[in-house]
């Protein structure tokens, strides 16, 4: 089953600059999806296509899904300093219906335990290592449970080992969720 279809003709910035012209793909329902490319070759800007936070492109984007959420691991952690962990992976789900925000909050603990970070719910930010930065991350964009997951270079700036603990978990919990 078709899960997303993009036929771009074209993003083009203000200033004129052209960073994608004729793309057209499709991704199925349950599929991994790269995009890769040099740096500057425009795979963030058409995440944020897709993902809806950029709109000015002359094209069609169509989801088979209408209003279904997704969810978005950006290049850096984006976790707001003054709030803690748990209250930064909360923020995402006050969109949700009442009903789905219970159930997310009480998910919260157990994907916290899944990624190691059980013991640092109540932390902020800058009292966190950049690998566990991610974690927090990565829990934030599972807690919706999203129909699409879109990640731009999640483990970029990570060690090998500690890229290759967090590829291993993604896996884990789409295993899991699917």
């Amino acid at each position: 089953m078709t899960a997303l279809t993009l036929d771009l003709q074209d993003k083009t910035f203000a200033n004129g600059l052209c960073a994608l012209r004729d793309l057209r793909f499709n991704t199925e329902d349950r599929q991994f999806t790269a995009i890769v490319g040099p740096s500057g070759a425009g795979k963030s800007t058409l995440l944020n296509i897709i993902a809806g936070l950029d709109q000015e492109f002359r094209g069609s984007l169509s989801y088979a899904q209408p209003g279904a959420h997704a969810g978005f691991m950006f290049q850096e952690a984006r976790l707001l300093p003054w709030l803690s962990v748990r209250q930064n992976i909360e923020l995402v789900i006050e969109g949700l219906a009442v009903g789905e925000q219970k159930n997310a909050r009480t998910r919260i603990d157990t994907l916290l335990q899944q990624v190691g970070l059980a013991d640092f719910a109540d932390s902020f930010p800058r009292q966190l290592s950049i690998g566990m930065q991610r974690r927090v991350s990565l829990v934030r964009a599972f807690i919706i449970q999203p129909r699409l997951l879109l990640m731009d270079e999640p483990f970029q700036s990570l060690d090998e080992p500690t890229a290759e603990q967090l590829r291993g978990l993604l896996l884990e919990l789409w295993r899991e969720t699917r």
